[in-house]
């Protein structure tokens, strides 16, 4: 089979590849569909990867054809390296640390990408095409961006950086100048100049970029950023498939960086925001900040077997979950009682806020590992005028999003549509403590006469709530 015929069949395979990319995407949509979506991509991905070696395989160099032993030994050994530190990575990785091995993934799409760029450029003898021009200045600087910014925001979840903004004394002149280095760089480049010198100026501007950009935003704002920068992964990845000229990276990149913008604008709308004003950053004064008790009034204690009788004789109650529950990994725990809840015949529904936990979906995925059923997992808009007839609402870990002051003008969250929480008959908060959320304030909710505080790890409340409720 002769070359030419072969690349028809790569580029055709790539194509069913970008065919899977998107048909994945459409099923993670829903819960019920997201990891059969997953598989479904993968396989694409699979696909794409053979049909690319076969490609490589079979292309005509001057010493004949394919790769020789040494470049055929690199992608084994690329393939081997990553595709073992992913898998381990992803069967070993708890739940509570899945936004930060987000962020590393991030950074390592972002930084692969910038790195093909910066191998094509420095191979150059004369001025590329416009098109491959413009493409490998912006996979640099992008892949970047995100590699650096990725960095932090993993290391913010981590606990490794302070999840409270960082504001550097003239912060924002500093990035301001770093973005017009990087601008008036790309413009002498994008000229048809061929200069490493301010290659890599541009590439040390864009890296710091990234830092000095992620630093001043808060621990409030992570899902946002976290998704802004999946976003700038996937624009890297296609900007590089402009540079080797893939037809896949070219699809694959797009895909996720319009899926990543569209969900950053729907999270920030889920906070009303603007993605600018989140970008300026300085928002939460960081998760852990304990308070006597929020909103002028004093919390009422309430204890596991109160708690008990009142969801056993309730005919509608509504879990909250949040963060708390995740860092406790009380996923199964609140599942268990929900299902002895319902053999007592109460209607159990699950309230997801967009924001809850610290990435798009996190409550989603967590509450789908403890296999909780999909049709019970309520988004907030239709959860909330459910609210008014709920005998109980349980909030497990939740702060921020049922915070009561987002409605009242002033309020660092004001505006911010939240749970309605404090609409119910009764509510029961699980909680280690008074602590404030990321957001950095008091929680209202927590003052509420209707509210009982069981303090407690969410695991272990659940428990005892579990074992309380068997009792009766």
């Amino acid at each position: 089979m002769d070359f030419e015929t072969i690349s028809i069949l790569v580029r055709l395979a790539w194509l069913v590849g970008a065919s899977a990319f998107v048909l994945g995407l459409m099923r993670m949509n829903s819960p019920a569909t997201a990891r059969n979506g997953n598989l479904l991509s993968a396989a694409g991905m699979v696909i794409a990867i053979v049909a690319t070696a076969i490609f490589l395989l079979a292309r005509p160099t001057e010493e004949g054809t394919g790769f020789n032993g040494t470049g055929w030994a690199i992608i084994v050994v690329g393939i081997v390296l990553g595709g073992g530190a992913g898998l381990y990575s992803a069967r070993t990785v708890k739940m509570t640390a899945m936004p930060q091995l987000v962020s590393l993934f991030n950074a390592v799409g972002g930084g692969a990408a910038a790195l093909i760029a910066i191998d094509d450029y420095l191979g150059l003898t004369a001025a590329p095409s416009p098109q491959v021009n413009v493409a490998t200045v912006l996979d640099i600087v992008i892949g970047s961006v995100t590699f650096s910014g990725s960095l932090i925001a993993s290391g913010k979840l981590q606990g490794l950086i302070a999840g409270k903004p960082i504001l550097i004394p003239g912060g924002q002149l500093v990035t301001l100048a770093l973005a017009a280095v990087t601008v008036i760089g790309a413009v002498f480049l994008w000229a048809g100049n061929l200069s490493l010198p301010v290659m890599l100026i541009i590439l040390a501007a864009a890296l710091i970029f990234g830092v000095t950009m992620v630093l001043p935003i808060g621990g409030a704002d992570m899902p946002v950023v976290i998704s802004l920068l999946n976003s700038f992964t996937g624009t890297a990845v296609a900007m590089a498939g402009f540079v080797l000229g893939n037809d896949v990276l070219i699809i694959a990149g797009a895909l996720v960086g319009a899926s990543g913008a569209i969900l950053t604008k729907l999270m920030a709308d889920a906070m009303n925001r603007s993605v600018l004003n989140i970008m300026l950053g300085g928002f939460g004064g960081g998760e852990g900040t304990v308070t006597e008790a929020g909103g002028g009034g004093s919390a009422r204690a309430i204890g596991a077997d109160d708690v008990a009788i009142q969801l056993a004789y309730a005919s509608h109650v509504i879990i909250v979950p949040g963060y708390g529950l995740a860092v406790a990994q009380a996923q199964h725990a609140v599942r268990e009682l929900a299902e002895l809840l319902e053999e007592r015949g109460v209607d159990v529904k699950y309230a997801i806020h967009p924001v809850a936990g610290r990435m798009p979906g996190h409550m989603n995925v967590l509450l789908a590992e403890a296999n909780v059923p999909y049709p019970q997992l309520k988004e907030m808009d239709e959860i909330n005028p459910e609210f008014d007839r709920a005998d109980v609402a349980l909030v497990v870990g939740a702060n921020d999003v049922t915070n009561p002051a987002a409605r009242r003008p002033g309020s660092p969250v004001s505006g911010m549509p939240i749970l309605d929480v404090d609409h119910a008959k009764s509510i029961v908060v699980i909680k280690r403590s008074m602590g404030r959320g990321y957001a950095g304030i008091d929680n209202e909710l927590y003052t509420n006469p209707k509210t009982g505080m069981l303090f407690a790890d969410a695991k272990d409340g659940l428990a005892a709530l579990t074992a309380a409720v068997k009792a009766l």
